[in-house]
């Protein structure tokens, strides 16, 4: 079964219950997933902080107990969400508007928490740009097809070979999560020789791995950058749970604005709670590159994104604007 008859089989078979689930009553427990990237760095601030508690405490819940997942792959948190093991995620546009789109609109976006750029990296020194990969030449990304990765590369093939080939490299794509992808691409015998990579991998690749070097970044493709982690979650809970909804935009503007005033620190907390052994000044010579600080709430990108799942048949439904696959809430926030 493929990626999208995947979803389509898992959102029939579970979103009544889910749906029910969290209508029946407010929850004092949630679990919300993370990805194990610096992409993430402002939920675990929320979570070393408890911000989202504090922030719940604040609005009257006053023993809500908040539990952090982390999974390899979007694909993966989704299928989470749908099945009702949690409650929010924290994954690529992608899988938001896949989801929105699937579910006629019964999953929406809260904030996204981040815009950083991504890079593709390979070590094959015979490929220097797109036009270079050939059959046999294998990129790794988060999941296939519908990963902000896999959406981001359809984008750079139709720049690089014409409007009607979007899908041109997407048999070379391997889905495999970042840190399993970056230690086959140190291995010089790995089958993978080329990863679409979040920071801190791609930093990494760059600085150790022979002849690693950069084909791509996101930047180049989407110009003003484009967002990364987002927040989501069923209309469902949301609809249950305002006061969580809330604290999770307000827990979440706490974690970026602390991130910004308080980089060393939050490095401290990102090499503690990841358990990255990458020393603190090279995390920090690594979030001095150009928008590498580029932590935001709004989403920024996400109708480029939306346009072309659309016309590449991703999505069945091309939304008319960003906040329609927002909450209500999101939409003071200046997105695009």
């Amino acid at each position: 079964m493929n990626f999208k008859n995947h979803i389509t089989a898992i959102v029939v078979a579970a979103l009544a219950s889910v749906g029910g689930q969290a209508l029946a009553q407010q929850k004092n427990e949630i679990t919300i997933t993370k990805q194990p990237s610096i992409l993430y760095l402002p939920a675990l601030v929320m979570e070393k902080q408890g911000l989202i508690e504090k922030a719940a405490a604040k609005d009257g819940i006053k023993d809500l107990k908040v539990n952090w997942r982390t999974f390899t792959s979007g694909g993966a948190s989704t299928d989470a969400l749908l099945s009702g093991n949690v409650q929010v995620v924290n994954s690529g546009l992608g899988n938001l508007l896949l989801l929105w789109d699937r579910t006629k609109g019964k999953v929406k976006g809260i904030a996204t928490n981040s815009a950083l750029p991504l890079t593709l990296v390979s070590r094959d020194p015979k490929i220097k740009s797109l036009k270079d990969f050939g059959p046999k030449d294998k990129i790794a990304v988060p999941t296939v097809r519908v990963s902000t990765q896999a959406i981001l590369l359809q984008l750079a093939s139709e720049k690089e070979f014409g409007k009607d080939q979007g899908s041109k490299l997407d048999t070379n794509t391997v889905q495999l999560g970042h840190p399993d992808a970056a230690a086959m691409l140190a291995n010089p015998n790995g089958e993978i020789s080329s990863h679409f990579a979040a920071p801190p991998y791609d930093y990494k690749e760059l600085k150790t791995v022979p002849n690693a070097h950069i084909i791509l970044r996101s930047n180049d493709i989407i110009k003003g950058g484009l967002s990364q982690s987002t927040l989501f979650t069923t209309t469902d809970f949301a609809q249950a749970n305002p006061k969580i909804i809330k604290a999770l935009l307000d827990a979440s503007k706490e974690a970026i604005d602390y991130i910004k005033a308080n980089p060393e620190k939050s490095v401290d907390i990102y090499r503690e709670i990841s358990g990255d052994k990458t020393s603190a000044a090279e995390i920090l010579d690594m979030l001095k590159q150009p928008g590498m600080m580029d932590f935001q709430m709004a989403p920024a990108g996400s109708m480029i994104f939306a346009n072309h799942m659309h016309k590449v048949g991703i999505l069945k439904t091309l939304p008319a604007k960003w906040t329609d696959f927002f909450l209500p809430e999101a939409s003071a926030l200046s997105g695009s």
